[in-house]
């Protein structure tokens, strides 16, 4: 399948807080786009301000895809977000849009851009018992070291507090006798997608203070009523939707385990850890065009650029000029 038959997938890819939604937001106006949520946690109902969710004025007519569609107990996984973009890219297609994803899990967009196939590898529910004793009895570093032992890469990308990928990375190569980064690494990386992908970065200190200006702002806004209120709801801590960022801290905080001081500065750590993450992952990533954003007064001109590299990438200049004097 050649570039011209392949279907379009325009992709912006960022840590978080660095302004994809804006940055989106003005693309999709320019480009006819309907975008695609590649954030692992904006799937979930009732989870708005720890996520970051656009809100609906925000989305200025754009339709967003993937967005409160689960609740709180659903397990939501790569495969389930590869299965539904697998509906959706070509359902846009057919609509005349085009498609948009736009986020920061690293695996959940490389696997789509990518098409990765994941090994069916089954499961040892002893094995994952005993894992699941293990970090009760030492704790979730513990847990983790031992998975660094096997495989390092993935050590890496996973958090310690991200205690079901770490059981399962531990449980792949259990199983397999492989690791889960040397099948990541295994994938053919060929594109099923005419693909342009942006990837948005800036100076390092820059993105800390705005991740802790951020975090600051999600407090004033109710972000401790908000955990409060999904525990009241009988959403438990276990869960994959209260092992992200902004829940598993403040309901400790809630839980008693930790002061509310303590909880903050451990989410703002933790937050700056997983963009350095995000960051490192999309390093390894092919194919991305990178825009500096590190001048947030430029706005206008790093919206330039993006919109050049796309149009360079998917309108001939007689169409993008056409479409410009409309």
């Amino acid at each position: 399948m050649t570039a011209l038959t392949k279907p379009k997938l325009l992709v912006l890819v960022g840590p978080t807080a660095i302004g994809k939604t804006r940055m989106s937001i003005e693309l999709a106006r320019e480009f006819n786009c309907e975008i695609i949520s590649g954030d692992s946690m904006q799937v979930y109902r009732h989870m708005d301000i720890g996520t970051a969710k656009i809100k609906p004025e925000e989305m200025q007519g754009i339709p967003h895809h993937l967005i409160d569609i689960h609740e709180p107990d659903f397990p939501f996984s790569v495969a389930a977000f590869q299965e539904e973009c697998r509906r959706l890219i070509p359902e846009i297609t057919q609509r005349g849009k085009l498609p948009f994803i736009v986020g920061g899990t690293g695996l959940y967009v490389e696997s789509v851009c990518y098409e990765f196939q994941f090994s069916e590898v089954g499961a040892d529910d002893d094995y994952r018992r005993e894992l699941e004793q293990f970090a009760l009895e030492h704790g979730a570093q513990a847990l983790h070291d031992r998975l660094r032992t096997i495989d390092p890469t993935s050590a890496n990308r996973l958090h310690p507090n991200d205690q079901r990928r770490v059981i399962r990375a531990m449980e792949i190569y259990h199983v397999s006798g492989t690791t889960l980064s040397s099948q990541l690494a295994a994938q053919k990386k060929e594109s099923p997608y005419d693909l342009c992908l942006i990837g948005l970065t800036m100076d390092r200190q820059m993105l800390y203070n705005r991740i802790e200006d951020r975090i600051d702002e999600m407090l004033q806004q109710g972000l401790v009523e908000e955990v409060a209120s999904l525990l009241e709801r009988g959403v438990k801590t276990e869960y994959i939707s209260m092992q992200g960022l902004g829940y598993k801290e403040i309901a400790a905080y809630l839980q008693g385990s930790v002061s509310y001081e303590a909880s903050v500065e451990w989410l703002k750590r933790d937050t700056r850890r997983y963009a350095k993450r995000q960051l490192s992952w999309f390093r390894h990533m092919k194919d991305i065009h990178w825009i500096d954003v590190t001048d947030t007064a430029n706005f206008s001109d790093h919206f330039t650029k993006i919109r050049d590299l796309v149009a360079g990438k998917f309108w001939t200049d007689l169409e993008y000029t056409s479409k410009q004097s409309k």
